[in-house]
């Protein structure tokens, strides 16, 4: 290994470059007390560096001399790490390349690692935590594997419990990408030939017979933290019997021997729906079948695992209705209405609100308003990205480790109960195309709550900016199925339905590679699964523009009002027009859902496709036709976001019905000729009906 060769190499200028002088006053000249973790590259010591005027505690990665990996697993680290940017992938803040000594600086981990608190500590980890941890290490590979804004999917090579590392709110995040390999995106059966490297017990048997890399053999090292997670054992224990060494062949035994339970970490038995175990056993051993090809992709891990931790906490709530307590008095962790109350206003009274309202769930971090100031480079009108409602303001910033968020402003005449709404329910989402709540800080009559998220754009402004060339078809089909997906997760999630009310493009966020997040909870309501479709509302909050015709008659609130602005949604992010400015522009009281309708009727679809999308693709029509379906008027002929989904990711061309009586009223008087059902020229009703029964069951 030639480490000397390392002061050479040209690396990422993005990254804060040490002095080795900084990182021997940062660890205390690399005390020993410092440690908090060993691997393969070296020691990881917990620091402090100077950061202006503050302090930051981070974490250093020191290259020990007698390692097996040097200066091409450094460069590869930093390289990688200067591409990929995901809240669950660890943040680097910088590097130190200093003749023999090869440092790297990470953000920090105050939770340590999954394998620590698995095999350690003597705390357990409960059941959910564990499910969520397992969820969000998946989504941290997935989007490795499907690309990270890249051009190519990458191999993390070395997937293990003690490379998933745990932050301040228990979220996962890989670590540890020195082993890592760029392969070709789309193509899961592409290989790359490299030579063996990883650990024993997570190594695929496939690569490590061959030397042929595939995503798939991160997806079978996956499957052993799965296990791993389960069981509480680790990968290898050669304190066991001999025939017990290895956890992958003992757990595959007992499931063929019907012993499941018998994998079972004992602090967690009693926890854990048997359905979910079920489903947790069989796609942990679905990771390790032996052929590659069989393996599910990280994508399908993770839908499966939202399924089984969505089921997991309907049975907690059945069970243990949720709830906290503030000054004594029990209220719900969901608020289905708003209160008005208002008593909640001093800087102590919301500082034990906030503290109070995390619980086990999501413990949300206290910032300090210095913090907060210096993250939003003293509140900049250049990083102020809107308005969200009289009084709020959202901001993008950069915290002192360098991870992008975004800080909603609630000044003191905003309402409170907008911002306790928001945090009561974001305390229990989590999915990768919602915002998420990581902290907040107060000053004096002011709250401030901070988004692990780096706001790029907002989706209005780009679909109203004529100029703007970002959104192609590929990526406006993205944001769209990125949305449905966030309000699928919403209308089934475990505890509650939850109608978001405010389906709007300004509420979808935008990153760097144009992923969405839906964002503004503040006017979200809450159904019980068991309880009303329905729920009345006091007052319709938003412009009128925006609102499902059954609102505006009854003041009834469902999940199907979501399904009409995600339809209305669809005709905006296709056209290249919100339904502000359409209505601002045309004098005739038309409105962006009637022209759509128009067109659609005449067979004039591409008079409403955004001549910015340069393609006219049977896709675009199918979407088209997908978004007409959400604006009927009558909620019963809408599909649920369920339906929706399955409709967005199917490959069959088959057009969907669409029924005149649900027409909109604009078209009832202005298209009389409507036919029953709007045909294409392949069209087969047996062949729909059919398709919609096993696409759409209900």
């Amino acid at each position: 290994m030639d480490t000397g060769s390392s002061s050479s190499l040209e690396l990422p200028q993005q990254f804060r470059q040490f002095t080795l002088s900084e990182i021997h006053s940062a660890t205390q000249n690399f005390d020993e007390s410092l440690v908090i973790g060993r691997g393969g590259f070296g020691m990881v010591y917990k620091g402090t560096i100077a950061n202006g005027s503050t302090h930051l505690v981070v974490a250093i990665k020191r290259l020990d001399s007698t390692s097996n990996q040097g200066a091409v697993e450094f460069r590869a680290e930093v390289e990688m790490l200067s591409k990929l940017r995901h809240c669950h992938l660890v943040s680097l803040i910088g590097y130190c390349n200093d003749g023999q000594e090869m440092i790297l600086v990470y953000e920090y981990m105050s939770h340590g690692t999954l394998a620590d608190h698995l095999h350690k500590f003597q705390s357990p980890l409960p059941w959910v935590r564990r499910l969520k941890i397992c969820l969000g290490a998946a989504r941290g590979l997935d989007h490795l594997h499907t690309g990270a804004g890249i051009k190519h999917g990458v191999i993390h090579r070395d997937v293990k419990s003690s490379n998933i590392l745990l932050d301040d709110s228990w979220a996962a995040k890989i670590s540890d990408f020195g082993l890592s390999k760029l392969g070709p995106i789309n193509q899961p059966s592409t290989y790359v030939n490299t030579f063996v490297k990883g650990t024993f017990g997570y190594l695929d048997p496939v690569y490590f017979a061959t030397g042929r890399l595939t995503r798939k053999s991160d997806v079978y090292a996956f499957g052993v933290v799965l296990f791993e997670v389960l069981s509480g054992k680790q990968a290898v224990d050669s304190s066991l019997d001999e025939e017990h060494w290895g956890l992958v062949n003992w757990a595959q035994e007992a499931l063929k021997g019907g012993r499941l339970k018998q994998i079972v970490d004992h602090t967690i038995t009693d926890r854990i729906l048997p359905k979910c175990l079920r489903e947790f056993a069989r796609l942990a051993d679905r990771c390790l079948c032996s052929n590659p090809k069989q393996r599910p992709t990280m994508a399908e891990v993770v839908v499966c695992l939202e399924s089984v931790l969505t089921l997991q906490e309907k049975a907690n709530y059945t069970l243990h209705p949720p709830g906290m307590k503030i000054f004594g008095n029990k209220v719900p962790m969901f608020l289905s209405s708003f209160s008005g109350d208002n008593s909640v206003g001093s800087k102590r009274s919301l500082e034990l609100y906030f503290d109070t309202i995390g619980g086990e769930d999501r413990i949300l971090r206290r910032f300090e308003f210095q913090t907060i100031v210096v993250a939003t480079e003293n509140f900049s009108e250049t990083n102020l990205i809107s308005p969200l409602l009289s009084g709020v303001y959202i901001y993008k910033g950069r915290l002192q480790n360098g991870q992008g968020v975004s800080i909603a402003r609630h000044s003191s005449g905003s309402r409170s109960e907008y911002y306790k709404n928001e945090v009561a329910l974001l305390v229990k989402l989590e999915h990768e195309n919602l915002l998420k709540l990581v902290g907040y800080s107060i000053e004096e009559t002011e709250v401030f709550l901070v988004y692990e998220f780096a706001v790029y754009a907002r989706l209005d402004r780009l679909i109203d900016d004529h100029e703007c060339t970002l959104l192609d078809w590929n990526k406006r089909n993205k944001i769209i199925l990125g949305v449905a997906r966030a309000l699928l997760y919403l209308h089934q999630h475990g505890s509650f339905r939850i109608i978001h009310n405010h389906v709007y493009p300004k509420n979808i966020l935008l990153d760097e590679s144009l992923d969405p997040k839906l964002s503004s909870f503040g006017f979200a309501r809450c159904l019980s699964i068991n309880g009303a479709d329905c729920i009345e509302e006091e007052n319709i909050h938003g412009s009128m523009v925006f609102i499902a015709p059954e609102v505006h008659q009854t003041l009834l609130l469902s999940t199907k009002a979501d399904v009409y602005c995600f339809g209305a949604l669809i005709s905006e992010t296709i056209s290249g027009c919100t339904r502000h400015n359409y209505m601002v522009n045309h004098t005739d009281n038309d409105t962006l859902t009637h022209s759509v309708w128009t067109n659609w009727v005449k067979g004039t679809s591409s008079n409403i496709i955004d001549p910015r999308i340069h393609a006219h693709s049977s896709s675009i029509t199918r979407v088209i036709h997908i978004g007409l379906l959400c604006v009927q008027v009558d909620p019963a002929d809408r599909p649920t976001m369920e339906e929706v989904v399955g409709m967005l990711t199917s490959n069959s061309s088959l057009p969907l019905p669409l029924q005149k009586k649900s027409l909109s009223p604009w078209i009832r008087e202005k298209s009389s000729d409507v036919p029953k059902i709007l045909l294409s020229d392949d069209y087969d009703s047996g062949a729909v009906e059919d398709f919609l029964s096993e696409l759409c069951p209900r």
